[in-house]
């Protein structure tokens, strides 16, 4: 091997959790080199996750908009159709721009970049590709993959997960979603835009369980009213090519055969704790063989830390960012924690679902007495003003006893905007009597919070 490199910090991948902890701790002084074993900086979620599928759908959006135009008064002449070439060409463009600008960042910061696979040799030594690393501390930021269930003849198909669609340049005429989490109903929103028909087969008896029930009630009908088919309570047991399109076979209450032209398994991720040598730290882990971390990120050595899908305790990219904040600030010898309560969860579609804290499903389940206060969107003048034949709904539930918010739940546009408020609201521990007082500019979409308060 070559001599050996020292560093203050090492950061196994360059996800939103590894680019962060490498960028600020590089800031705050450490000598940092940070791993990463693809082409790109920023992970999945850059790459093929939250970037480019945000792109995709606010291309699917804009073209909502033109294809319901003259609602809002604007004729447009002629077949509006989607140009695909295009879109996706975009979207290489967006995500190409955005990776560019986080490599520019870490160099700026002074981290040192390996393309590679890391390799953690012991608990102060990672090795890549022919080069020993010694470093004091560590941060496993090496994200998560997709779950593809064990269903008979899977492999025998060629199924999409999240990557494919996002270079689909010829649109489905038809596609069987498998799975009605965020990022199955994103891509159900997204087909539906451009004009496949759309199956979601959920298992469970409601799509999106992270989120208000009553609301994702409402955007299932939504979406069903648009033509997209939910076949809840229902479970894939075989697939199978039929000619050049996929024959798959679902059993509810009876056996079902759909044939599509394409097949999304959307199942979920697991978080990716194997094959880099995390095994050789022998860190504590519970009875499931979860790693023990606590609140400031730290496993049983306290040098180690693992932040983002890694933890699998939120897999989201603004968690990550956070858990990756909370790190560094441990390292810097600060007090600091994340509020995992406070963290939003959003569906980009169209329209947008929103929501923070604890749902009335939750609260429900836990026996926790909750106030309810609801009202539509339109009681909002700039939604009425942008958002013409269709509506939403916003929920806010509060504790009875001194008045602190649970929970704020939004349906529709722009709902990802609006509720970093609520979050705040929480963090803060804002009373629902206080909170009302708050001056919100009007018109704007957000002022649903005052009303409904």
């Amino acid at each position: 091997m070559d001599d050996i490199e020292r560093y203050d910090l090492a950061v196994i991948g360059a996800g939103p959790a590894g680019y962060t902890a490498a960028e600020k701790s590089a800031k705050a002084g450490y000598k940092v080199v940070i791993f990463e074993k693809s082409d790109h900086m920023g992970g999945v979620c850059l790459n093929e996750g939250c970037i480019p599928t945000k792109t995709l759908l606010y291309s699917a959006k804009v073209l909502d908009q033109a294809r319901q135009a003259s609602k809002y008064g604007i004729a447009i002449s002629g077949e509006i159709q989607p140009d695909m070439k295009k879109i996706v060409s975009r979207k290489k463009k967006v995500v190409r721009k955005l990776v560019l600008g986080i490599k520019q960042r870490l160099e700026n910061a002074g981290v040192k970049i390996i393309k590679g696979e890391a390799y953690i040799k012991s608990s102060h030594h990672v090795v890549c590709d022919d080069s020993c690393y010694y470093t004091e501390n560590i941060f496993v930021c090496t994200g998560s993959e997709p779950i593809i269930p064990p269903i008979s003849g899977i492999n025998e198909v060629p199924y999409w997960t999240h990557r494919e669609p996002l270079e689909c340049t010829d649109i489905p005429k038809s596609i069987a979603i498998l799975g009605g989490g965020v990022i199955g109903m994103e891509f159900a929103s997204y087909f539906n835009s451009m004009g496949s028909e759309v199956t979601v087969i959920e298992m469970m008896d409601e799509v999106l369980p992270m989120f208000d029930e009553t609301l994702v009630v409402q955007l299932r009908e939504m979406y069903a009213k648009r033509g997209v088919r939910f076949l809840l309570s229902t479970k894939v047991t075989a697939v199978a090519m039929q000619g050049d399109r996929i024959l798959v076979t679902t059993a509810p209450t009876q056996e079902e055969k759909i044939v599509v032209d394409k097949l999304l398994v959307s199942t979920g991720r697991r978080k990716i704790t194997t094959g880099f040598g995390l095994e050789n730290l022998k860190l504590d882990t519970d009875d499931k063989g979860n790693i023990l971390q606590n609140k400031r990120m730290q496993t049983s050595s306290h040098h180690i830390y693992l932040c983002g899908d890694a933890n699998g305790r939120s897999m989201l990219a603004h968690t990550a960012i956070r858990e990756a904040e909370v790190a560094v600030q441990t390292l810097l010898g600060r007090t600091d924690e994340i509020i995992y309560q406070c963290i939003p969860s959003v569906l980009y579609a169209n329209p947008e679902l929103a929501g923070v804290g604890y749902t009335e499903q939750e609260l429900k389940a836990r026996g926790i007495p909750y106030i309810l206060k609801e009202l539509p969107m339109a009681y909002a003048g700039r939604f009425v003003a942008e958002n013409e034949g269709v509506n939403g709904t916003c929920r806010i539930l509060i504790n009875p006893n001194d008045q602190r918010i649970w929970g704020v739940h939004i349906l529709g546009n722009p709902a990802s905007e609006i509720i970093i408020q609520a979050a705040n609201a929480i963090r803060l521990k804002r009373k629902a009597n206080e909170w009302k007082r708050s001056i919100f500019p009007h018109p704007t979409v957000g002022e649903i919070i005052k009303e409904c308060l």
